[in-house]
């Protein structure tokens, strides 16, 4: 349809039709699409009539396109006449040439054949010819060597005697016997067993010698020698064979009789005599050897690490065998100090690489991963994890008790802790980070330690203030005397004092931790910062709860006496009393807990009593309030309803007494109220505390003065 609509248009359809041409055009015509779209503008019988008469119209225009275009037609079927015999004509040459090019093929791929062989016959030639000069080359090496390395004794012996060469002789058979490998090499094929047995043994000859002179050259200190040696060695390509050799012959009996159990029990420095000893040996037979080959600034043959390849493995190795016993975490003091003292001979030895890729191969060693994989820091941990936290925890988790004071009200002002459970928690967190504890390694578990360390004292803390204290009774082996201040009162106030004391050695600490980090990681620092905040944050929000429990504790103290209160209308009704003038026993009794403690703590924490006196007051005075609105409440009430019994009884007798001139026993309770609220508020000053600062106390004030004030008015 596509093709149809761009090279030729259909005919108009009749206008009277239910569809219309361009219907078929579209690219995506669809029978029953088509069918179920025109169906609601016609029946199926009217479209039936309609597509037959559009068929008609086609028809008609087909027949005009071939009436216009019936001379193409006409002349298409003209030319076509004869094709298939000129086809025919064709097949024949066709056929023949293809006989021609598969035989021009031929003869070539038979020609690129027999050059091919050709060259290969040369190359074999070649080699050959090859072997064959490196046969000769391979003899006269032989002879050369032999002349230079073996002769023969004067008597008929039929053993060969290795002679001790000079230097110059031996390097020169080192350049020689370079060359016999390479002819070897290329003659191998014709190589007889004998030649190569000869070869073998005069590679072993040479090996030999270089191999007693270097050895020879490292114990007589011949720096010169030395090197001429190292680069024989270079030459031959054998330097891992020398570092094999000199851990053999030189390295390994040097450290025998040093690293085992006797020397370890024997060595008056323990493990760290066993080091100084193994480092000794850089010293005194290596010396020349590692600096001829380790410092690249000077004359220097590179390619060899002897710190590595030689004396490392032999170290580890031996350590592993025979001292396997050092890394017992069992006794954590001993595998402390132990440890230490092999980390200082690790960094010693890691100095003594001088180049950063001797030191990154020795860090990159296999043995050296190893050997220190071999001690067991995890399990270290552990038991002193077991043996801080353990102590801790031991304190913590008893009950509290007059023995936990560990100092008395003076040291409140000193710097030391006041609770024994604060003392032991402080020093096991140093203990912590002690320098026979600590270890650089376990960095981020002591520190979790710290924090859990603090975190179980703020719990124990949060539970402290909730517990009740033991009776007198239980508490009379305590060293504390009882006096007018319970012990609980003066606990929770050495424990307020103790967390404000652990807040401000925080910094302290922190700078104790931070003194550990070796590296310059300010993130690390930056973290350790933040998380010590965090732990005095939490020990801040422990601080408002034992306020509130001191306020309690005195409270309990105070607050009781104000139940004498509502006692003083007994004291005057009916009693004939005179005007009181004095104040009641029972506010001296109230403020006498207030007092004993503003005494016993003003002049170590002012601060702190001033505010919770302020708090506790504040609170008195709101009982003391609610107390004397019921006592007026009641006094009012009461004298109301003698008033109207007296006007009841007047009325029935029809005499109509005056009120009595004097005092009457209302305005007694009335004035002893006022009385007490005054001395009340007159000690309050007492304690150097200001009464505007107290809530309720100027309210307190204001009942009791308008109380008599109203009365004096009705009179």
């Amino acid at each position: 349809m596509p093709e149809t609509s761009e090279d030729f248009m259909l005919p108009k359809a009749p206008k009277d039709l239910s569809f219309n041409e361009n219907d078929f055009n579209a690219n995506n015509f669809n029978v029953d699409a088509f069918l179920q779209e025109h169906r609601k503008k016609a029946s199926l019988e009217t479209m039936r009539d309609d597509l037959g008469v559009y068929l008609k119209v086609l028809r008609s225009a087909m027949i005009e396109l071939i009436n216009k275009d019936y001379a193409d037609f006409v002349n298409l079927s003209s030319n076509l006449i004869g094709l298939d015999k000129a086809i025919n004509n064709l097949q024949v040459p066709l056929g023949q040439l293809r006989e021609e090019v598969m035989q021009v093929r031929q003869t070539l791929d038979d020609m690129i054949n027999e050059v091919t062989s050709t060259l290969n016959e040369r190359c074999l030639i070649r080699e050959r010819k090859q072997s064959l000069q490196s046969l000769a080359h391979v003899h006269d090496s032989i002879t050369k060597l032999s002349n230079i390395l073996v002769k023969k004794n004067t008597a008929n012996s039929k053993d060969k005697e290795q002679i001790k060469l000079d230097s110059d002789l031996l390097e020169r058979a080192a350049t020689e016997f370079n060359q016999l490998k390479f002819h070897i090499s290329r003659c191998k094929t014709d190589l007889t067993e004998a030649r190569i047995k000869t070869c073998n043994e005069i590679g072993q000859s040479l090996m030999s010698n270089l191999d007693k002179m270097f050895i020879s050259s490292i114990k007589k200190k011949q720096p010169e020698l030395l090197i001429r040696c190292l680069r024989i060695y270079v030459t031959l390509d054998k330097v891992s064979d020398t570092e094999n050799l000199l851990r053999r012959k030189l390295i390994a009996p040097l450290i025998e009789n040093v690293i085992n159990e006797i020397t370890l029990q024997s060595e008056p420095q323990g493990l760290r005599g066993i080091y100084q000893r193994l480092l000794s040996i850089f010293d005194e037979d290596l010396a020349q050897l590692l600096t001829i080959t380790l410092y690249p600034d000077r004359m220097s043959v590179k390619g060899f690490n002897f710190i590595v390849n030689s004396f490392w493995p032999e170290v580890e190795e031996r350590i592993e065998l025979h001292l396997n016993l050092i890394f017992a975490p069992g006794n954590p003091e001993l595998f402390h100090r132990r440890y230490l003292e092999t980390l200082e001979f690790l960094t010693k030895l890691e100095e003594a690489c001088c180049t950063p890729e001797t030191l990154s191969e020795l860090k990159g060693h296999a043995l050296y991963h190893r050997f220190l994989g071999k001690w067991n820091l995890p399990v270290y941990f552990q038991i002193r994890f077991q043996e801080i936290a353990g102590t801790v925890e031991a304190v913590l988790c008893e009950d509290i008790s007059p023995s936990m004071l560990k100092e008395n009200t003076s040291a409140i002002t000193s710097n030391e802790f006041t609770l024994h459970p604060t003392n032991v928690v402080w020093e096991s967190l140093m203990k912590t980070w002690a320098d026979g504890i600590f270890l650089p390694k376990l960095l981020q578990r002591f520190w979790k330690l710290s924090l859990q360390i603090i975190s179980r004292y703020q719990t124990w803390c949060k539970v402290a203030v909730t517990q009740s204290w033991p009776d007198a009774a239980k508490s009379t082996t305590s060293n504390i005397i009882e006096t007018a201040h319970p012990p609980r009162l003066q606990f929770l106030v050495f424990l307020y004092t103790d967390i404000e004391k652990l807040m401000k050695n925080m910094p302290s600490f922190l700078e104790v931790v931070c003194s550990k980090i070796t590296s310059t990681n300010s993130t690390l620092k930056k973290i350790f910062e933040d998380c010590s905040a965090e732990s005095e944050k939490n020990l801040q929000s422990t601080l408002p709860l034992i306020t509130d429990e001191i306020m309690k504790e005195l409270m309990s103290q105070s607050a009781i006496h104000l139940k004498q209160v509502s006692d003083i209308p007994r004291l005057f009704r009916r009693t004939n009393r005179e005007v009181p003038t004095k104040p009641c026993t029972y506010v001296s009794h109230v403020i006498e807990p207030l007092t004993n403690f503003y005494m016993e703590y003003n002049s170590a924490i002012p601060g702190l009593v001033t505010k919770l006196l302020e708090s506790t007051v504040s609170l008195v005075s709101e009982q003391y309030l609610l107390s004397v609105t019921d006592v007026l409440t009641s006094v009012q009430k009461t004298e109301e309803s003698l008033r109207r019994l007296k006007k009841i009884r007047d009325k029935s007798t029809g005499i109509s007494s005056s009120e009595g001139k004097g005092i009457g026993d209302d305005e007694k309770i009335r004035i002893q109220l006022e009385i007490d609220v005054q001395n009340f508020y007159q000690m309050i000053g007492n304690l150097g505390i200001i009464g505007t600062n107290v809530s309720n106390l100027k309210q307190l004030l204001q009942v009791v003065q308008e109380a008599l004030t109203s009365r004096n008015e009705t009179r």
